[in-house]
């Protein structure tokens, strides 16, 4: 298969950047020193759909090292970064990604991609999954099952599931442990922020940022902001969260309410309308919008643009203004796509380090267990949690206690 992407010639800038990110990922770097050597998957066909940036390219070159033939797409148009995804087929795996491209080229890689017949697949959403169970349902047959890396995949996935219709085993390594205590408080907490003060390069200290949803993502937004000096009011529908905010610090209160006073507003909701007209019509002069949930539905662009009494612009790279009929300004960053990966480079290496190991084992428990399992979603094993979690103390010099034979009877006594 011959890949698709934007330059060829942009290789060199992209090996740049994978070259960085190995130097800073200990457990795939373990990982890939033993398994490259036992192959252990080899002659098996991967499909990878994920935000297409170096450490998701030193992902895919490590299950290449192991014997995959590994095909490599992107899961949103605006992470793709073409010099990586030059650099990646420049190294031998298929890539059809390119950075801004339109919905029906998106549809088309990930079918291009198909076309190799997957064995075992990664995905981070859940499009590829989608197709999977649609127009390319005949590859069914042949697929031993995959792995889902974010929420709102895990939420497609669980309705698939409780209705029955799950064609083949899933793991949610989104809700392993490991994944959402750090990828997704530390990740995109830190992520968020640098690709919103790139994009800006506004202060966010003394400003008042409100956080839509207060998951584990929505704390790790919420605390990050904190240490930065804002003031933080938090919107939540879930009553133990809201008050979970409530004793954490923060203010707590309808998005209607919190819509007059927001300077920045981050939404991480994974559903849709969670900022709609009704919230545009008060919001301050020159208010920020940016979403850090997976699909840009979370901001109701076409309310924002209904409003608008001229054609928006863009202002700044990544940021377009929509003027409203009383003169005020409202910016919205990244085209309300994923403020981390549309306006930066994502998680930081060492976070999403844990996560891609999670993924790389994750691959090798559904080889392993093919026989076994269900078509169902399933959780990452808590041994495996607790061995990543135990090599990554290890690659970090940092040691820890045992239980004593004692203490292991103490706490096993009836």
């Amino acid at each position: 298969m011959e890949s698709m992407i934007r330059d060829i010639a942009l290789a060199p800038s992209g090996k740049q950047k994978i070259s960085w990110v190995k130097e800073h990922m200990p457990l795939l770097n373990i990982l890939n020193e033993k398994y490259s050597k036992n192959q252990i998957f080899n002659g098996l066909n991967m499909v990878v759909t994920i935000h297409l940036e170096a450490k998701t390219a030193y992902l895919a070159q490590v299950l290449k090292n192991a014997g995959a033939n590994v095909v490599v797409t992107g899961s949103n148009p605006l992470s793709t970064q073409d010099d990586v995804a030059a650099a990646l087929a420049d190294s031998g795996v298929t890539v059809f990604a390119t950075h801004n491209c339109t919905d029906k080229e998106y549809d088309m890689y990930i079918s291009k991609a198909l076309d190799v017949e997957p064995d075992l697949i990664i995905d981070d959403g859940g499009d590829l999954v989608n197709m999977l169970h649609g127009e390319r349902k005949n590859l069914v047959a042949k697929l031993i099952g995959g792995s889902e890396e974010t929420t709102t995949g895990v939420h497609r996935l669980k309705a698939l599931s409780n209705n029955g219709k799950l064609a083949f085993p899933m793991i949610a390594v989104n809700d392993a442990y490991c994944k959402y205590l750090f990828d997704n408080r530390y990740g995109t907490g830190q992520s968020s922020w640098d690709g919103i003060m790139r994009t800006t390069n506004l202060s966010v200290a003394g400003k008042t940022v409100v956080v839509a949803g207060y998951g584990w993502c929505g704390k790790g937004v919420a605390m990050r902001a904190k240490g930065l000096g804002a003031n933080v009011i938090v919107t939540e529908i879930d009553p133990i969260k809201g008050i979970e905010a409530v004793f954490d610090g923060f203010r707590v209160m309808p998005m209607q309410e919190a819509a007059k006073y927001g300077d920045f507003f981050v939404t991480v909701t994974g559903c849709k309308d969670v900022i709609t007209k009704e919230h545009f019509a008060v919001m301050k002069d020159g208010a920020i919008l940016s979403n850090a949930g997976h699909f840009d539905v979370e901001i109701n662009i076409k309310h924002l643009e209904e409003l608008t009494v001229e054609p928006s612009y863009e202002v700044r790279k990544n940021i377009r203004t929509f003027t409203m009929s009383n003169g005020r300004k409202i910016n919205l960053l990244g085209e309300g796509r994923l403020v981390n990966l549309a306006c930066g480079d994502g998680h930081p290496v060492e976070v999403m380090d844990l996560s891609f190991a999670m993924q790389f084992l994750a691959m090798k428990y559904l080889w392993e267990h093919k026989n076994e399992l269900e078509n169902k979603l399933y959780v990452l094993p808590e041994e495996l949690n607790t061995e990543i979690a135990a090599l990554k103390l290890q690659a970090m010099g940092v040691g820890i206690d045992k239980l004593t034979q004692e203490q292991e009877t103490y706490l096993h006594q009836a």
